[in-house]
């Protein structure tokens, strides 16, 4: 049976083959025809029974008739499958209405009553763009906010079938298709104010005007016009491309729409011509008189921009827009009057009407405020009733905080935990004392010591006579980890055992049967931890490395291997404030912000290519002095396409022609476990002096002699990935050096380098990182997790998410099941599936 989440994915999947361009995408394990092919080939329930309210028959006949169609849609034309997914959506859509029973809205205000003064938000004064006020004759008329967009009046079935294209199928779908921008041509001034770079209105007389085919181009078609006021003169010019502009016909019936002595208001950006300034590609709109209405949705307002696609314009969504908008009057707001009023929020109906069509840029503010703000509130909602609900599950796992093996543990450290350490051990052992499992992330910049804090965790689960997991996205970050639980655990006779892909058949037997009888306490590993016969005696605690690097389903399989274990992850890329709240926000968060003592500043030095003489020098002065050093490239071998140099034909360079008397290794992510082992080994040990590789020395290799990291073409990196390869220098006692070479000579890539010599804090780096790239980037590739947020940005919107999250937390307290909060409980339904596709976080 197709039921609502199978729906919400069948949608997703249209939708993403509509924004891809009609491809035939390529998923996990189906193209997107075979994947729709299968689907439509199993009748869901619904049809399967008899219900009265679904006419059986001519479903079932349509839904086996779409499988037959997506069979052959590899076969059709880029016209034919632009038409099938467009219907295909707005079937699924009516099942869907179908199969609700046709409920629409209930409740009304039910459960909305928090008793605290209402709020008096800005009135809208544009609801319908071409009336000031929407009238009491309007409201009676308006659309339903359910309504189908073909059933509106104004718009029709024609109009509705290329709104589909843009995923717009009823009233509400349209209400909430906010513009991704405004241009402001409110602003009306004189011809003789007209200032080059804004945008503005003028209403002037037609002096002369002229319309004619280019004569370097028969296709192209110019309408000047001179138009004046009483304070001067401006020409401008449009343009016309297309053959059937080129008619005479049509050239004569453009120039009588706007005949000599006739008042006009136009509109557009200023720029500076060989004439002066001009207008660029104006809208015109003819008055009567000076002083008439302008009826334009353009002409004289903020308009707004939206997304659109092929055939799909933009008047035909703000006409659309405007005869939705008088429904506005029936959107009921979730958010209690009272909460509105303590965070100075606009109503709903306001903020809509508002943010499409807005008077004044004070109004747009203000609205987009309010849109902003649902967006996070409804996921830090999400977020903060999930982690509630977490607390409330139950583990036999409770871990004592103190006892012999601890205090072993702390004796054979040869260091003291730093306060900031200390303070994380804290609260771990708290956690851990808990019949609630523990969900902490800690977070840290490049060593600041994380490992050694979840080491303490993993011997406080061995001490109460549990077994612990240690998983990371890496064998070479794997064995990094092993290394280090072998020296320790070593000296307090407990044994450690590594499980990747490489391990070989008999060795992975044999940990499989010491894990299942619980003789062994602890398992570092990869992947490799969440494959079936992997089965733990007695799991208590589930360590995860660079956890984003792993996928939500990876990260809950390990969880599965135990009733109920304690889990910590950790990451070394830090993540600004916003980011780490937006992702992580049902977690518990601790941060390790100090460095162990005695670490020195890494010197970070940005290089162009005539340089590199002294690059090389320092490199040699180091080695002298029986330091090691890393050059890390972007690339494996040679490309084609992109002109950078690889880490196969910069290894043969370096061993050949510039340090031919040093030992220069070689390590990427195609070279096998035991070449890569071997080339890690070797460095670690000094035989090698220069290791050239690929990012895969990012994480994991821990060499505290080495003092140089080089990276080349370092414009081509993000500042947190650079920031991490800088942290594989400056481990030891030496003086270390990072130098970024770059060919770039964009102020933008300079910036942006600059940034990393002057800053060492990991989180700065990460933040200003955000700002230059994005959130979807910084975490690589739009890492899940990432909310798709139609307005809201977290570069520039934190102060509206640290408000929202204030907010959402307060309604946790109170009702954490929002059973008194109705409407805020089917929003919140409605809006979490939509901004996080369904998808678990963390």
């Amino acid at each position: 049976m197709i039921e609502q989440p199978d729906w919400l994915r069948l949608q997703k999947a249209l939708t993403i083959e509509a924004e891809q361009g009609f491809t035939d995408l390529m998923g996990r394990q189906y193209r997107f025809s075979e994947f729709l092919c299968l689907t439509f080939g199993k009748l869901p329930a619904s049809l399967s029974s008899d219900r009265d309210d679904i006419p059986q028959q001519s479903h079932r006949d349509r839904w086996q008739q779409l499988a037959q169609e997506f069979a052959n849609y590899p076969n059709l034309d880029m016209e034919a499958r632009q038409s099938l997914i467009a219907q295909t959506r707005r079937y699924i859509y009516q099942l869907q209405q179908l199969e609700a029973g046709g409920e629409g809205e209930r409740g009304g205000e039910r459960g909305n009553n928090i008793s605290n003064p209402t709020i008096k938000t800005p009135q809208s004064t544009i609801q319908n763009p071409k009336s000031p006020i929407v009238s009491e004759v309007s409201k009676l008329l308006a659309p339903g906010i359910d309504q189908k967009l073909s059933e509106v009046a104004e718009i029709g079935p024609r109009r509705a079938d290329k709104l589909a294209r843009l995923g717009l199928y009823t009233v509400r779908d349209l209400l909430f298709y906010y513009p991704r921008d405004h241009i402001d041509y409110a602003k009306q001034v004189q011809i003789s104010e007209l200032q080059a770079g804004e945008t503005v209105t003028i209403v002037a007389t037609v002096k002369s005007i002229s319309c004619f085919t280019s004569p370097k181009n028969q296709k192209l078609t110019i309408l000047e016009m001179q138009l004046r006021d009483n304070s001067g003169r401006i020409k401008f010019s449009r343009f016309y491309a297309g053959a059937r502009y080129a008619s005479r016909g049509w050239q004569e019936s453009v120039k009588r729409l706007y005949p000599v002595g006739t008042m006009l208001a136009a509109c557009g950006l200023v720029k500076e011509s060989k004439y002066g300034k001009t207008l660029d590609n104006p809208e015109l709109e003819v008055l009567a008189q000076p002083g008439d209405a302008i009826e334009s949705l353009t002409i004289g307002r903020v308009v707004p921009v939206y997304a659109l696609t092929e055939g799909v314009v933009a008047n035909l969504v703000r006409e659309a827009v405007a005869a939705a908008m008088p429904a506005t009057h029936h959107l009921k707001d979730p958010l209690p009057s009272g909460l509105r009023q303590k965070y100075n929020l606009m109503e709903l109906k306001d903020a809509i009407a508002n943010i499409h069509f807005p008077p004044d840029s004070d109004s747009l503010q203000a609205s987009r405020r309010r849109l902003v703000f649902d967006e996070f509130f409804y996921l830090q909602l999400g977020l903060l009733q999930r982690q509630q609900r977490a607390k409330q599950v139950q583990t036999q796992a409770i871990f004592a905080p103190s006892g012999e093996l601890i205090e072993e543990f702390y004796k054979i450290l040869p260091f003291e935990l730093t306060g900031a350490q200390q303070r994380v051990v804290n609260d771990i052992l708290d956690d851990l004392q808990k019949n609630v499992p523990m969900n902490r992330l800690i977070q840290g910049d490049v060593g600041s010591g994380k490992t050694v804090v979840a080491v303490i965790a993993i011997v406080a689960a061995i001490q109460s006579g549990y077994q612990a997991a240690l998983m990371a996205p890496t064998e070479v970050l794997a064995e990094q980890h092993y290394r280090k639980l072998v020296s320790w655990f070593n000296l307090l006779h407990l044994p450690v055992e590594l499980l990747t892909g490489s391990t070989r058949v008999v060795k992975r037997r044999q940990i499989h049967a010491q894990l299942e009888t619980g003789e062994l306490p602890v398992l570092v590993g990869t992947h490799a931890l969440i494959q079936d016969p992997v089965n733990f005696n007695r799991l208590g605690l589930v360590v995860i490395d660079e956890q984003h690097r792993f996928g939500v389903e990876q990260r809950a399989k390990l969880q599965q291997k135990g009733e109920q274990p304690h889990v910590l992850t950790m990451t070394a890329t830090p993540i600004p404030r916003t980011l780490a709240l937006t992702i992580h926000g049902d977690l518990d968060v601790s941060q390790i912000d100090e460095l162990p003592p005695g670490r020195q500043a890494i010197q970070t030095t940005a290089l162009m290519a005539s340089q590199r003489s002294d690059a090389y020098d320092l490199m040699r002065r180091e080695i002298a002095q029986g330091r090691q050093i890393y050059v890390v490239l972007p690339l494996v071998e040679e490309s084609e396409k992109l002109d950078l140099r690889s880490a196969v034909e910069e290894h043969q360079k370096l061993q050949d022609a510039i340090f031919p008397e040093f030992q220069v290794g070689l390590l990427h992510g195609r070279m096998s476990s035991a070449d890569k082992d071997r080339a890690i080994t070797k460095f670690r040990d000094k035989e090698t002096q220069i290791l050239v590789s690929t990012t895969v020395v990012e994480v994991g290799v821990d060499v505290p002699n080495a003092t140089v990291m080089m990276i080349e073409h370092a414009e081509r990196f993000g500042l947190s990935q650079l920031h991490q390869l800088r942290g594989r220098v400056g481990r030891g006692a030496a003086k270390s050096y990072c130098l970024l070479m770059s060919s770039s000579k964009s102020p933008d890539a300079q910036q942006r380098l600059k940034v990393l010599e002057q800053s060492q804090d990991g989180f700065f780096v990460s933040e200003m990182d955000m700002r230059f790239r994005g959130p979807g980037e910084v975490l690589g590739k739009r890492q899940s997790g990432v909310a798709d947020f139609t307005l809201a940005s977290l570069v520039e919107d934190e102060e509206i998410l640290i408000l929202a999250r204030q907010a959402a937390e307060k309604v946790i307290e109170i009702d954490v099941n929002l059973d008194r909060l109705y409407l805020m409980k089917q929003e919140l339904k409605l809006r979490y599936e939509r901004l996080m596709g369904g998808a678990i976080l963390t």
